[in-house]
Order: structure tokens, then C-alpha cells, then sequence
């Protein structure tokens, strides 16, 4: 049996980190980091701060390794992920077969690691291959989502109303229905550009608790491209982009 923990550390600011998040850290004697590449080596470098900071209580090693890359625009979404997350257990097995006997290891979530992050369910796969036998504990974190609402200090839904948290790619759908909150995530296509012409209310930012953090909220259709020309100067600046928004109709 070998113990892993699954922490979620926030969206980006060391200080979201819980009381129960610091207490999981000092139990973790190996931290398992992907690398995703030089552009997003701020990711790695956060995630090791953390561990600096927090992890006081005890000595503990860190075991790197490359992120399986994934297709941005791939012609079978849901097969294209499968296949990631097939490429990404792989490199879990690898990592965790370098524990040692009496070990506890562990992965840093981004966020919380229950929104849209697959290290829960890839650890599942692994513990179901058989070659590995996990104890597996989850640790909740603040996430971008949140981050957001707070920054803008506003709340999610409308009074007795429901939210609706989705992708990118789902919206570029159509607005779902029954609700007139949307928490969008994932959105590489910019698909809030779909309702510029309703009357719609934004709520955007990204690198959420991060120094880079930036912030635009507004009419739709007044600040649409206000943010699609702070997405593309951010972009072209880090390499990357890690944004969240709400869009309410009035």
C-alpha cells in the first residue's frame, strides 16, 4: 500500500493555501511535479515556493517529469483526452514506483483539485491497473472559480437561482439552459465572443492570485475586445494563458 495525497494548493496565490492543505505538506516526505515546458515552467516554480514556505516539519524530495503534450485542436476531443490521460498514468506509475518503502507521496492540484483536473481519476486508473496498490487522500483547495467572485466581489448565481460551471468548448454550443449564470473555464477559443450581441453581463480574469493577475468586468459587448486584446499582449508576454469568467444575462 502507498500513500498519496492529492493537494489542492489554490489558484495561484501561495496564501490560499489551508491550515489542512500546510498540515497534508508536512506529511509528504516526495512531491510528484509535470513539467509542462519552459513557457510554463511559473507553474513548477509556484508549486516548489509552496513547498519552501509550508513544508517545514520535515525533509522531502521533489521528482520531476515531462507533461504528456496534448492536442489544442484536436478532431475528436473526448479521444484526444482519453489518449492524454492514458500518456499522463504512465508517468504517475513511473513516479510512484520511485517511493520508497514508508513513504508518502504527493500531487499539488492546481485549484481544487475536484474542477476540472484529472489527477484524481488518473490515479484511480492507476490504482486499478493492479501495479500499484494506493491509499489515496484528497485535500481541497481554493479555486480559480472562487478567486474570481472574490476579486470582483460578486457572488455566483442571482438570488434562488442556479450557476452553471463549463468549458469553453461546451459553450461554443449555445448558452445552457435554465440558467442565467455561466462560470466558463478552459477557453481557449474565446467563446464568450459568441453572445457580444445580448445583453450580457462579464466578469473575467486571469492568472487569478498570480503578480500577473488582470482583471475586466462590464457590459459584453463593451469589453469584449478589451479582452481579447489583454488575452493576446498576456499571451504573447508568458507564452501562456490561464483565465476564468462569468457571464450573467440581465
Amino acid at each position: 500500500m502507498k500513500k498519496i495525497l492529492v493537494i489542492g494548493i489554490g489558484a495561484g496565490d501561495p496564501e490560499h493555501m489551508t491550515i489542512q492543505a500546510i498540515n497534508a505538506l508536512n506529511r509528504v516526505d516526495v512531491f510528484f511535479m509535470l513539467e509542462k515546458g519552459a513557457s510554463k515552467r511559473a507553474l513548477v516554480a509556484l508549486r516548489e515556493e509552496i513547498c519552501r514556505r509550508y513544508a517545514k516539519d520535515r525533509r522531502y524530495r521533489v521528482l520531476e517529469a515531462p507533461s504528456p503534450p496534448r492536442d489544442t485542436r484536436p478532431a475528436d476531443y473526448e479521444a484526444c483526452v482519453e489518449e492524454l490521460n492514458r500518456e499522463k498514468q504512465a508517468v504517475f506509475e513511473a513516479l510512484i514506483a520511485q517511493m520508497k518503502e514508508g513513504e508518502c507521496g504527493a500531487f499539488l492540484a492546481w485549484g481544487d483539485p475536484s474542477l476540472y483536473d484529472s489527477t484524481i481519476r488518473n490515479l484511480d486508473a492507476v490504482a486499478a491497473s493492479g501495479r500499484h496498490t494506493l491509499e489515496v487522500e484528497v485535500i481541497p483547495g481554493i479555486s480559480a472559480v472562487q478567486v474570481l467572485a472574490a476579486r470582483h466581489r460578486i457572488t455566483l448565481n442571482t438570488v434562488g437561482q442556479p450557476v452553471e460551471i463549463t468549458t469553453g468548448r461546451r459553450l461554443r454550443e449555445g448558452w445552457p439552459d435554465g440558467v442565467d449564470s455561466v462560470v466558463v473555464m478552459l477557453d481557449g477559443e474565446e467563446a464568450y465572443r459568441r453572445f457580444v450581441d445580448q445583453d450580457v453581463e462579464i466578469f473575467w480574469g486571469a492568472y487569478l492570485g498570480m503578480p500577473d493577475e488582470i482583471l475586466v468586468a462590464g457590459k459584453l459587448s463593451d469589453v469584449a475586445d478589451e479582452i481579447h486584446q489583454a488575452r493576446a499582449v498576456a499571451r504573447a508576454e508568458h507564452g501562456w494563458i490561464m483565465d476564468t469568467y462569468l457571464m450573467r444575462k440581465s
